[in-house]
């Protein structure tokens, strides 16, 4: 079995959060927080989101779609901003340019309906990661599957889907080590692939496990 010349090196991640000083009553003041929101707004209302309705069973994945949708009963625009995939985007920028893009479109052709004041007010957060190394590493293909299945959710989130925004690559941590250094490339596509909207952390651990049981087996 091929032994990597750098090993995988697991790491969870603790959040640091705070509540903003911006609130927006309506879309027009939707549209002119996200003009001026920080990264990590960004980030905690789209990346943390996600990992938070890996819980539930209903709503939209993405916090700015959820209030569109609930607080002020605007369900074709929610839907609009919930399509936006994380996994297409490599900066917090372009996501924030493409929600702001979708939100002013709406305001521009809809300046009335822009100002009526929503159910309850959207309250920006702000949420920066702190890695924290696990003091785990593996070589083998082997040792990488057995400690996959001890992973907790906040280190399978950091490596998998918030990677992203690290490695400004439309890829994960993971994909990236099985390719490199064990020069599994199919299967690093195959894990990318996984769909991390419509799986729960578990689904997508469980499936991350039996792509590489079937490495394995070859």
């Amino acid at each position: 079995m091929n032994a990597a010349e750098h090993p995988f090196q697991f790491y969870t991640a603790a959040y640091l959060t705070r509540i903003g000083n911006q609130k927006a009553s309506n879309l027009a003041e939707l549209r002119r927080d996200l003009e001026g929101s920080s990264d990590a707004s960004i980030f905690y209302h789209t990346y943390q989101s996600l990992s938070r309705h890996h819980f539930l069973t209903e709503g939209f994945s993405n916090d700015f779609a959820q209030w569109v949708l609930a607080a002020c009963n605007r369900p074709r625009l929610a839907e609009e901003m919930a399509s936006l995939d994380i996994r297409d985007y490599v900066a917090l920028a372009g996501l924030r340019a493409d929600l702001l893009r979708v939100v002013k479109d709406f305001c521009l052709a809809h300046p009335k309906e822009s100002e009526l004041n929503a159910f309850e007010p959207f309250y920006f957060c702000e949420a920066i990661e702190i890695p924290i190394p696990l003091g785990l590493e593996v070589r083998t293909l082997r040792e990488f599957h057995d400690s996959l299945g001890e992973l907790s959710h906040s280190s399978l989130y950091y490596h998998f889907v918030s990677s992203r925004l690290r490695l400004h690559l439309r890829s994960n941590d993971f994909s990236l080590w099985l390719e490199k250094e064990l020069g599994l490339r199919a299967l690093a596509e195959r894990a990318n692939r996984i769909d991390i909207y419509t799986r729960t952390l578990e689904g997508i651990q469980a499936r991350l496990m039996a792509l590489v049981e079937g490495e394995l087996a070859k």
